[in-house]
């Protein structure tokens, strides 16, 4: 993933835990498939990406998604702890945290410090 943007390592952790808390009061959306439609009707309000999907051409187009919509999005070291911290027992390729429950604060800190394109035509 050539345009892959570095995600600093206190993030990581503050992301993953804005998962737990968005999976156990909130709202969650897992998988390719169900991001990108979280993405492309714009309730997504952060998504998260593992770093080891293979191949990488499954997650390749949602940063790119993410941009045109103006959604922060960030990256996590592996699958497995991504579906552990949304609760599952396999791991998972990315999520979309589409309602923060109470980590609404944590998730205004964690949009803070991601990268974050404008909405393309707006």
């Amino acid at each position: 993933m050539a345009d892959k943007i570095e995600t600093p390592e206190e993030v990581k952790k503050d992301v993953l835990e804005l998962v737990k808390v968005s999976s156990d009061t909130g709202k969650i959306r897992k998988g390719v498939n169900e991001v990108t439609k979280a993405v492309e009707r714009g309730i997504a309000k952060v998504v998260v990406i593992a770093q080891d999907v293979q191949p990488a051409e499954v997650v390749m187009h949602i940063p790119k998604l993410c941009s045109e919509k103006g959604i922060a999005y960030a990256y996590v070291n592996t699958k497995k702890e991504l579906g552990d911290a949304a609760g599952i027992k396999v791991g998972c390729s990315s999520i979309a945290v589409v309602e923060a429950g109470s980590g609404n604060e944590l998730l205004s800190s964690v949009v803070k410090r991601l990268p974050k394109a404008e909405k393309k035509g707006e």
